[in-house]
């Protein structure tokens, strides 16, 4: 038999109320991948967090936190 349910907190939860016995033996198979996130909705709290960076701060990153030319 099947049962279906859903993730919550990291536990997986039945989506009926069955009770199977302790110790039984269960195989969960994701029917769906997790959505993913871009990576700037991983990072969005950060984006403009530094105020005052220099304009080309993202072009010349190594010349401001390395001291090498600028190019």
């Amino acid at each position: 038999m099947v049962y279906h349910g859903h993730v919550k907190g990291g536990v997986v939860v039945l989506d009926l109320d069955v009770h199977l016995p302790d110790g039984i033996e269960v195989q969960v198979e994701p029917i769906a991948p997790p959505p993913r996130k871009s990576l700037a909705e991983q990072l969005g709290d950060l984006i403009g967090a530094v105020p005052d960076l220099p304009s080309d701060m993202a072009r010349q990153h190594d010349h401001y936190l390395h001291g090498a030319p600028k190019r």
